[in-house]
C-alpha cells in the first residue's frame, strides 16, 4: 500500500500539521491501495503563505523565464508517462490503455498547446495609435487556489497549473482526495522542474475542509474549480466574502443531435463517446436526439452497441470500459437508472446491477433508455455514468428547443451532412462548445460552458488570460521601454 500522506509546500515535501488519514480505494477491486492525509487549516495557511511570499518574484519574472520552466515540465512529464498512466488507472479506474492514450495524453497536449499560445499573449502593448502614451499591461491575478476533480486528473491539473504559471501566478493545488496518486507524481515533476519555492504548492483535502478554506481565504486572489455544479455554487458563495475571482468548469448534459442525413458511423460514435471513461466526463453526449424518420433503427443500433460494450478491470488491456470511481458514484448511477425505469423510460440495454459474472468492483452495465421525455430525471440530471437517453425530434427547430431545454450548457453535438444546417445549429445551440460530425475541436480551443456549466475558459490563449488582470497605464514613456 502506498503512503502519500505528505504535502508539497514551499519547495519541499512536508508532514501535515493537522492531517486526518484517508484510504484511497482501487475501484476495480474495492481494496485499499494507498493512504493520504486530509489537511487542516494550518496546512492550508502554510501553503497559501508560501504562495503569497513567492508571488512578487514569480509575477515579475520575464515571460521567457516562465516559458522555460514549462518546457522543463513538459520534458519531465513525458519521462513520467508510464507512472502517471498507472496511477490514474489505479486511482480512478480508467482502463490502462485509455489511461496511457487519453488520460496521460490530454495533459501532454495541453502543455504543448500552452507553450504555443504564450507567444500570442500581449503582456504589454499600446492601447492604440490614437493614444501612444497609454499602455495595457496583462499581469498575474495573484495567488490561485486550483481545485481539480477525479475523472480526468492530468487533464484538469495541466489546464490550471500551466496557464497559471505562464501568467505569473503562484498557486495551491488541491487535487481530488478520491484520486490523489497522480497528483503526487505531478508535484514531484514540479519539484524536479526547479521552480522557485512557493510558486507551486499542493495540499490534499476534501471540499468541506481544504476546499472551503481555500475558497474563502483572504490571501487567495482567485479560485479555479472543476467539479459539480452543486460544489461550484458553494465555492462561489464562500468566495464572495472576499470578492475573489472565481472560474468554474462544471457539469453538463450534452445533446447529440442526429439528423436523418448523418453519416453511417454517427450513432456508434455517439454511443461510444457517451460511454468513454465509463461515462464520467462532463462533456459526454448523454442525450441522443434523433430525427423521427430514423428513430427506431437508431434505438436498435444503440442498444446493440451497448450490449456489445465490454466491461473489465482497469489493469486489463483493451478497449473496454472500467469501473465507476467510488461506491458513492456507483450508488448514484444505480439510483438514476432505477429512476429512469420508474418514470417510464424504455430500457433497451443494460439496467440495474453489475455486469453478469461480476460481484466486486464498482462496475455498471452500459445502459440505454429510449422514449425519454424532457421532464424525466435522467434527461435533466447529470448521471456521470455509462447511461444514454434517446428521444425523437421532428425538425430542426424542435431539435434546438430540446437541446437547449437544460440548465447546463457545456457541449452539444450535431451529426448531419448538410453544412448550412450544421452552421445554423451551431449558432442556435446554447453551449460553450459545439462539435459536429465527430470532428474534434482544434488544438488550443477554449473549453468551458454557459449557464450552470460554469464560466471562464480553459485551454490555449483563453486559458492564460483567465489568470491575468488587465491594467491600464497613462503617461507611458515609450522611449524608456
Amino acid at each position: 500500500m502506498q503512503d502519500k500522506r505528505q504535502f508539497y509546500i514551499d519547495g519541499a515535501w512536508v508532514a501535515p500539521q493537522a492531517g486526518t488519514d484517508m484510504d484511497v480505494i482501487d475501484p476495480s477491486t474495492e481494496e485499499v491501495c494507498a493512504v493520504i492525509a486530509l489537511g487542516g487549516q494550518p496546512d492550508t495557511d502554510a501553503a497559501v503563505a508560501a504562495a503569497k511570499a513567492a508571488l512578487p518574484g514569480w509575477m515579475h519574472s520575464a515571460p521567457a523565464t516562465r516559458l522555460a520552466a514549462v518546457e522543463r515540465i513538459l520534458t519531465l512529464y513525458q519521462e513520467h508517462a508510464e507512472p502517471l498512466a498507472q496511477a490514474m488507472s489505479l486511482e480512478m479506474g480508467a482502463p490502462i490503455d485509455l489511461s496511457r492514450r487519453s488520460q496521460y495524453g490530454a495533459g501532454e497536449s495541453h502543455i504543448r498547446n500552452f507553450i504555443r499560445a504564450i507567444a500570442q499573449v500581449p503582456f504589454e502593448a499600446p492601447l492604440g495609435d490614437h493614444a501612444p502614451d497609454s499602455r495595457i499591461i496583462r499581469e498575474a491575478v495573484g495567488v490561485c487556489a486550483l481545485i481539480t476533480p477525479w475523472n480526468w486528473p492530468m487533464n484538469q491539473i495541466t489546464l490550471k497549473v500551466i496557464p497559471a504559471l505562464l501568467a505569473g501566478c503562484t498557486m495551491v493545488l488541491k487535487p481530488s482526495e478520491i484520486a490523489p496518486l497522480s497528483a503526487h507524481i505531478w508535484a514531484e515533476i514540479m519539484h524536479q522542474a526547479d521552480l522557485p519555492p512557493g510558486v507551486f504548492n499542493m495540499v490534499h483535502g476534501d471540499g468541506p475542509g481544504v476546499g472551503t478554506q481555500l475558497s474563502g481565504h483572504m490571501d487567495v486572489d482567485m479560485v479555479s474549480f472543476t467539479g459539480s455544479t452543486r460544489a461550484g455554487i458553494a465555492i462561489s458563495k464562500n468566495a464572495a466574502e472576499t470578492l475573489k475571482r472565481v472560474h468554474l468548469e462544471l457539469g453538463g448534459k450534452g445533446a447529440n443531435i442526429i439528423f436523418a442525413d448523418a453519416d453511417e458511423k454517427a450513432v456508434a460514435r455517439g454511443v461510444q463517446h457517451c460511454f468513454q471513461n465509463t461515462g464520467q466526463s462532463c462533456n459526454a453526449p448523454t442525450r441522443m436526439l434523433v430525427e423521427r424518420s430514423i428513430y427506431d433503427q437508431t434505438v436498435e443500433q444503440a442498444a446493440e452497441i451497448a450490449q456489445a460494450t465490454q466491461v473489465g478491470p482497469a489493469s486489463q488491456s483493451g478497449r473496454h470500459i472500467g469501473p465507476l470511481v467510488s461506491a458513492a458514484q456507483f450508488d448514484k448511477v444505480q439510483h438514476l437508472i432505477e429512476t429512469g425505469m420508474t418514470e417510464g423510460a424504455r430500457l433497451v440495454a443494460g439496467g440495474l446491477g453489475r455486469p453478469e459474472g461480476v460481484n466486486r468492483g464498482y462496475f455498471v452495465r452500459p445502459t440505454v433508455f429510449a422514449d425519454v421525455t424532457p421532464d424525466m430525471t435522467i434527461a435533466r440530471e447529470e448521471i456521470f455514468g455509462p447511461v444514454l437517453s434517446i428521444m425523437p425530434f421532428d425538425d430542426e427547430a424542435h431539435a434546438i428547443a430540446l437541446a437547449n431545454d437544460t440548465p447546463y450548457g457545456l457541449t452539444n453535438y450535431v451529426q448531419s451532412r448538410d453544412g448550412a444546417r450544421r452552421n445554423r445549429m451551431a449558432r442556435h445551440l446554447r453551449s460553450g462548445m459545439v462539435e459536429m460530425n465527430g470532428k474534434a475541436r482544434g488544438a488550443g480551443s477554449p473549453f468551458g460552458g454557459m449557464k450552470q456549466s460554469g464560466n471562464g475558459r480553459e485551454g490555449g490563449i483563453w486559458g492564460i488570460e483567465d489568470f491575468q488582470e488587465v491594467k491600464a497605464v497613462s503617461g507611458w514613456d515609450v522611449e524608456a521601454g
